[in-house]
């Protein structure tokens, strides 16, 4: 419940929600952006990545009902139901299918934007729209979202101290895709031999994949029931942590049964494993995973070092045989036809021990400076949004004489 002297009012009341014009223009290669619900996500609006375009003939024709201004919203109103860009300096753009241009009348545009990234107006947003992220909210229901407002004064107040939060976010981001980045050239170097370690330089050797693994049948007969799956981006993780439910079959006799440190491979291509992803037990001491998977284990790691081949095979390395042995049909339902006989007989360049252990290392460690930089967006992220949910909705009062200083991120990033 908002403070008394805060005023409630629908979104109608202090903005105008306008429609795009909904017929498809003729695309052209060169022209003026067009803003769909795909392209919309919280922050400034994004007029780079858009693909579509339209003339200037088509602009006129579908922007001729309303002016852009800095400090409009554009929000969808499918896909990613209510979610808005700010529109921080002015620009031309068309409004495409399912947008909507919000001009604020009488309230602080940065105030309504963190106000419609409230948790609670987002609740309400997905009720009108019939509670999935995939549903459309009409242009009626948009108008009746509930907004509660303190004086201006206090909503810049509040804008301000979001706004630090949103730099921090930022900031982090862009220290982790850099820091990705960074990983990823160095893992193409050094585990192709691009890059060698100064200390080493022997001769790299090809080996089939079945002379340093070896695949693994054995079935869960002792009754395990830690169901993994693999996530491209978690590994092997437990379904029901992943899928927040269980998918398994009740029967888990005829799963595969995982020890850590063994390797499995889903066949099945995702968003960054086009060939499919194979990933590493770390997680846990046994694990049982659906026999679609293939299963295998390092012979003898007194020659083959697994966290190199962790690393080997995150890095899509092996995607090229991959492709050369996936049989024709084989990506019905998106499962690839990979059979065990030909995965294991691909070969790879492999170093000494001494320089797989090296590489692995280095590697490991730049994982590990990607992690810290993902923590530390993840907290920042829950504490906005806890933040959020005390200012804007006055459970938390700002004093308009105080610094926001005490109210910024308390983890400084750079």
């Amino acid at each position: 419940m908002a403070p008394e002297s805060w005023k409630t009012t629908t979104l109608n009341e202090i903005a105008e929600v306008i429609d795009c014009k909904h017929r498809t223009p003729r695309y052209v290669d060169q022209g003026i952006p067009v803003v769909s619900p795909g392209s919309i996500r919280w922050g400034e609006l994004d007029l780079i990545s858009p693909t579509k375009r339209v003339t200037y003939t088509d602009f006129i024709s579908l922007m001729d009902h309303c002016t852009v201004a800095a400090g409009d919203l554009v929000m969808s109103r499918n896909q990613s139901v209510g979610i808005a860009s700010l529109i921080k300096t002015e620009c031309t753009f068309v409004l495409g299918q399912d947008t909507v241009l919000i001009k604020p009348l009488g309230i602080n545009s940065k105030f309504l934007y963190y106000q419609l990234q409230n948790p609670t107006t987002q609740k309400e947003i997905r009720k009108l729209s019939g509670g999935s992220t995939f549903s459309r909210i009409n242009l009626h229901d948009l108008r009746t979202i509930k907004i509660a407002a303190p004086q201006n004064s206090e909503q810049i107040k509040i804008a301000q101290i979001l706004s630090t939060w949103d730099k921090a976010i930022s900031t982090t981001e862009r220290l982790l895709a850099n820091s990705q980045q960074q990983k990823q050239v160095l893992a193409q170097n050094l585990l192709t031999g691009r890059k060698r370690h100064r200390e080493l330089s022997g001769t790299w050797k090809s080996y089939r994949l079945g002379d340093l693994f070896e695949r693994i049948t054995q079935k869960n007969t002792e009754g395990n029931t830690n169901v993994v799956t693999i996530s491209a981006q978690h590994g092997l993780i437990r379904q029901d942590e992943f899928f927040k439910k269980t998918v398994a079959s009740a029967k888990l006799e005829g799963y595969y049964l995982l020890s850590q440190g063994q390797f499995a491979y889903n066949k099945s291509y995702s968003n960054g494993y086009p060939m499919g992803a194979i990933k590493r037990l770390n997680r846990y001491e046994k694990g049982v995973v659906t026999t679609l998977y293939i299963c295998f284990a390092v012979r003898d790691e007194a020659n083959c070092c697994p966290v190199f081949f962790e690393q080997f095979f995150d890095a899509g390395l092996l995607n090229e045989g991959l492709a050369q042995i996936a049989h024709e049909g084989g990506r019905a339902h998106g499962l690839l036809n990979v059979k065990p006989a030909d995965f294991f007989s691909l070969k790879v360049q492999v170093p000494s021990l001494d320089e797989q252990q090296k590489i692995a290392q280095v590697l490991s460690t730049a994982d590990a400076e990607v992690a810290n930089l993902q923590a530390q967006l993840d907290k920042l992220k829950l504490e906005k949004k806890a933040l959020m949910q005390q200012l804007l909705t006055g459970k938390r009062r700002v004093r308009l004489d105080d610094d926001e200083e005490d109210m910024a991120p308390i983890r400084r990033v750079g």
